[in-house]
């Protein structure tokens, strides 16, 4: 994995957890470069709760719904803030993207 990815997935791993009703587990495609969290509840409920996308140089987040916001840990793991998309907050998502 590049040092981007890297960083990303570090970043998103400490979000798959056992939760008090409910355990999430991280899921990746074949080249790294889509990753979500699924988390499933006590009540057989499932949901993605993360869901990120690397494409070139800028990480995209297109789903979080957690209580620390992953744009956080990725700024404090070194990812420069203007190459992070919250899509999810209806930051624009280049076309090529």
């Amino acid at each position: 994995m590049d040092t981007l990815t890297s960083v990303v997935r570090n970043a998103i791993v400490g979000y798959a957890r056992k939760g008090l009703n409910s355990q999430s587990h991280l899921t990746r495609n074949d080249d790294n470069s889509v990753f979500s969290v699924v988390t499933v509840t006590e009540q057989n409920v499932s949901f993605v709760s993360l869901l990120v996308r690397i494409f070139g140089d800028l990480v995209i987040v297109e789903q979080d719904r957690n209580d620390k916001p992953l744009v956080d840990a990725l700024v404090q793991a070194g990812i420069p803030r203007d190459t992070i998309i919250l899509a999810y907050r209806g930051e624009v998502v280049p076309a090529a993207a």
